[in-house]
């Protein structure tokens, strides 16, 4: 079995076919990092980051409802399954389902007081791993991390998005 040692490119040789594929894999790579510490503190609470993700949106127009497709066009990242990760939080009584009287098919979805109890239970852990996440950064590193990003991912997103700002 090859050692670690024996995997770093010899001297000459090119890691990346492109900047463009080296950009991409530190992004990757930085993602994976981040996410491990992540998924630590939501495991605490018996939840991912996508369900946080849900919960963080509803209670943000709570107590308003969202139709279920608002939500997913909201989400961090795309969820392939959202009624049944819309059903796992109903199970925990953590949101709430209410069929629209102007059009009986689309669901309407809302955080439910003990939603946002769990958002408030979770704050501060979830606050103390961002900070363990990037807090070595300087703010004003952040902001242009956070520039450099949304410049990277403006011409891939939907008009409607509403990460395009």
């Amino acid at each position: 079995m090859p050692s670690m040692k024996s995997i770093v490119p010899s001297p000459g040789v090119q890691r990346f076919d492109s900047v463009e594929q080296e950009a991409f894999l530190n992004l990757w790579r930085t993602y994976d990092r981040l996410r491990m510490l992540e998924d630590e503190t939501f495991a605490e609470f018996e939840l991912t980051a996508q369900q946080y993700n849900v919960l963080r949106l509803l209670k943000a127009v709570h107590p308003e409802l969202l139709p279920t497709l608002a939500i997913a066009e909201r989400l961090v990242s795309r969820a392939p399954d959202i009624t049944r990760m819309l059903d796992k939080l109903e199970q925990r009584e953590l949101i709430r389902r209410d069929r629209s009287a102007a059009d009986r098919r689309s669901v309407l979805i809302g955080v439910t007081e003990s939603g946002v109890a769990l958002l408030d239970a979770i704050a501060e852990p979830l606050r103390r791993c961002h900070e363990n996440q990037l807090g070595h950064l300087p703010k004003e590193r952040l902001k242009k991390l956070v520039a450099l990003l949304r410049e990277a991912r403006s011409p891939h997103e939907t008009e409607q998005s509403s990460w395009k700002s």
